[in-house]
C-alpha cells in the first residue's frame, strides 16, 4: 500500500489485498488433511496462458495444493477432460483458454463436471449466477461456485469495506453505485450481475452503451433485472460513481479521469492501464491490478468444490442414518 504524496489517493497492490483471501483459504485447507489437486489443461501456443498455467503451479505448490498441467492438442481437449472428470484423483478442473476462440471452447466449458468446475464455468454455476441463487442445494449445504476474476474484484470491494457488513447479507452493497467499463460474457457482464444483486446500482458501459444493472428501488427484488440507457455515455454516468471498474483489453482506451467523483474508488482488472496517472488525483483509493487477488479465489474455489464433495457426503451419510434410524424404530414399534 503507498500513498501518493501530493495526494490523498492510497494506491493499494494485489498483493497486499491477496494475503487476507490467503489466510482463509489457508484455514479451510488444514481441516482437509490432504492436498486437494487441481489439473491443468493447455492446448493454444499463447505465451500469456503458458505464463498463466506456471503462475497457477507455483502458487499452487506454494500454498500446499497439488497441481499437474497436460500440454495437449486442441482435438484432445474434449477426451483429456472427460478422463479428469472420471478420475478420482482429480478434485479440480482448469482449461486455458481461448482453444478454438469460437463456440467450441463454450462447449468445453459444459463438458467440465460442475463437481470438477474451479473457473463456475458450467451452466448451473452461470444460471445461479444470474438468478442469484448462492447454494446448489434447498439446504444451503453445498455453496455455488463463482468465476474466477468477477468474485476477485468483489473480494477486493470487501476487503476495502466497501460491502457494508451492518446490512445482512446479500444486500451489503446497497446504497453503491458503481460504473464497469466491460460487458464481456467472461467477467464485465457476471461482474455487473453479481454487484447488482449484492444491492448496488451498477452502470455497464461498453462500445454499444449504457446498461442499468438494478434490483429496484429499495433493492425488493430477488435479483437484478438489466435496462437500457438510451443515449447514455461514460460522461453521463461515471460521475455518479462511487467505485469505478474497468477492464479494456485494448491499450489504448485512457478513463477520462475529470469525470471521475471526488474520492472514487478505482479499480482495474484489465492487464492494460486503463487509468492514466492522473487516477490519483481524484480517487481516494486505486487498484492497479488484480492479478495476484484472482489466482488465490482460484485456490479459493477448489477448496470449495472439496468442502462440497464433503458436505454431500456428511448430509448423505446422515440421511443414511436416520433412514436406518427410523427404520429400526418401525420394527420395534411392530414387535412391541
Amino acid at each position: 500500500m503507498s500513498k501518493d504524496e501530493t495526494t490523498s489517493c492510497k494506491t493499494i497492490l494485489a498483493g497486499t489485498l491477496a494475503k487476507g483471501l490467503l489466510a482463509e483459504v489457508q484455514a479451510g485447507l488444514s481441516k482437509l488433511g490432504r492436498k486437494p489437486h487441481l489439473l491443468g489443461i493447455l492446448a493454444n501456443a499463447d505465451p500469456a496462458a503458458k505464463v498463466y498455467a506456471d503462475w497457477t503451479e507455483k502458487t499452487c505448490i506454494d500454498n500446499g495444493f497439488a497441481y499437474t498441467l497436460k500440454s495437449v492438442a486442441k482435438d484432445d481437449v474434449e477426451e483429456t477432460i472427460m478422463a479428469a472428470n472420471n478420475d478420482d484423483a482429480v478434485d479440480g478442473i482448469i482449461v486455458y483458454y481461448p482453444i478454438f476462440n469460437n463456440r467450441q471452447d463454450q462447449y468445453l466449458q459444459q463438458i467440465v463436471d460442475v463437481s470438477k468446475d474451479v473457473e463456475g464455468l458450467s451452466h448451473q454455476y452461470i444460471f445461479n449466477m444470474y438468478q442469484n441463487i448462492r447454494f446448489l442445494d434447498d439446504s444451503q449445504a453445498v455453496k455455488s461456485v463463482l468465476p474466477c476474476t468477477p468474485l476477485a474484484v468483489i473480494k477486493i470491494l470487501e476487503s476495502l469495506h466497501i460491502y457494508n457488513t451492518i446490512l445482512p447479507y446479500g444486500n451489503r452493497l446497497f446504497g453503491r453505485t458503481v460504473c464497469v467499463v466491460n460487458r464481456s460474457e467472461v467477467v464485465g457482464r457476471p461482474l455487473a450481475a453479481l454487484l447488482a444483486n449484492d444491492g448496488a446500482s451498477v452502470y455497464s458501459v461498453d462500445v454499444t452503451g449504457v446498461q442499468l444493472f438494478t434490483r429496484g428501488e429499495g433493492i425488493r427484488k430477488r435479483k437484478h433485472e438489466v435496462h437500457e440507457k438510451e443515449g447514455w455515455t461514460l460522461e453521463k454516468c461515471v460521475p455518479l460513481c462511487d467505485v469505478v471498474i474497468t477492464g479494456v483489453p485494448g491499450d489504448k482506451f485512457k478513463l477520462p479521469c475529470h469525470l471521475l467523483k471526488e474520492g472514487a474508488v478505482c479499480i482495474n482488472f484489465s492487464s492494460e492501464k486503463n487509468f492514466p496517472i492522473e487516477v490519483k488525483q481524484k480517487a481516494s483509493i486505486y487498484v492497479p491490478a488484480i492479478g495476484k487477488v484472482t489466482i488465490v479465489v482460484l485456490l479459493r474455489n477448489l477448496l470449495r468444490i472439496v468442502q462440497n464433495k464433503q458436505a454431500q457426503l456428511a448430509k448423505g451419510h446422515a440421511t443414511t442414518t436416520t433412514d436406518a434410524t427410523q427404520t429400526e424404530g418401525g420394527v420395534e414399534k411392530a414387535t412391541t
